[in-house]
């Protein structure tokens, strides 16, 4: 029994964790010009292990080159929260995606192991940010509905993916995407695609991301423009992560602010 004891004392630590931290005041996430707000996680190499220099800081601003896959993570867990990221693309990509669209991604009420999704990601939702589909939500988990997004659609799909309506009819999902309101059904994959109702601004701008996260809420803006939503979600908090993806991207702002009384419904 002694034995026994002293062993599951040894256990209590570990299996601990944190509450994630519901946001009372601003936080600026890349606050001084680092990334003490963050690790790295590279596919194939680990937790701060990036010899390519994947991700770099210079005068303020995260460059990510996108040469290698991987993100960068928040050492905290967040909830409830306003939250802005400035981003543009660069002009090199990479690899496979060479000559495919820019992508990257934001993620969202990040959970459980570093790299539990195909070995880069952890499970989460996604905030897409590719060529012509930024804003679209992605549920990036294990197909349970632990991971799952509840949102208004239109009746019609492009290819097998829903697209936000704001007054459509709810689905829920646990795999897949939600395409943002005005993404091109002619999209391609293709570097530079520009649809015709796009508020991106083009390569080599900035863009101002904007999500508010309320409980099961999302709420997706691009540019100030409301691009996606979620009536529900799970889960509800989370680590947040920025994608390396095959493109070079810049992030200049990632802040996150107390939800304000307006933004609450």
């Amino acid at each position: 029994m002694r034995t026994l004891l002293a062993f599951s004392m040894l256990l209590t630590p570990l299996c601990f964790t944190a509450p994630a931290q519901t946001v009372t005041e601003p936080i600026d996430l890349l606050d001084g010009g680092k990334l003490d707000h963050w690790y790295t996680w590279i596919k194939g190499r680990g937790k701060d292990i990036d010899p390519k220099n994947v991700f770099t800081m210079d005068e303020g601003v995260l460059r990510i080159s996108g040469e290698e896959w991987g993100c960068v993570t928040s050492k905290e867990e967040y909830a409830d929260y306003h939250l802005t990221m400035e981003f543009k693309w660069g002009e090199i990509t990479h690899g496979a995606r060479k000559d495919r669209a820019r992508d990257s991604g934001l993620l969202i009420h990040s959970f459980g192991e570093d790299g539990g999704y195909s070995g880069t990601w952890m499970y989460c939702l996604e905030v897409q940010m590719i060529e012509g589909g930024t804003g679209d939500l992605l549920v990036v988990g294990d197909k349970s509905p632990t991971y799952e997004i509840t949102a208004p659609v239109a009746k019609e799909k492009q290819g097998s993916s829903p697209v936000y309506q704001a007054d459509g009819e709810p689905i829920t999902m646990n795999s897949g995407r939600i395409n943002w309101w005005g993404r091109d059904a002619a999209w391609t994959d293709t570097k530079d695609f520009r649809g015709a109702q796009d508020v991106e601004k083009p390569v080599g701008e900035w863009n101002l991301l904007e999500v508010t996260a309320d409980g099961g809420k999302i709420t997706v803006l691009l540019n100030g423009v409301v691009v996606n939503a979620a009536l529900d979600c799970k889960p509800t908090k989370g680590r947040l992560q920025i994608q390396s993806e095959g493109a070079e991207l810049f992030v200049r702002t990632v802040k996150l602010s107390p939800l304000s009384a307006s933004q609450k419904k």
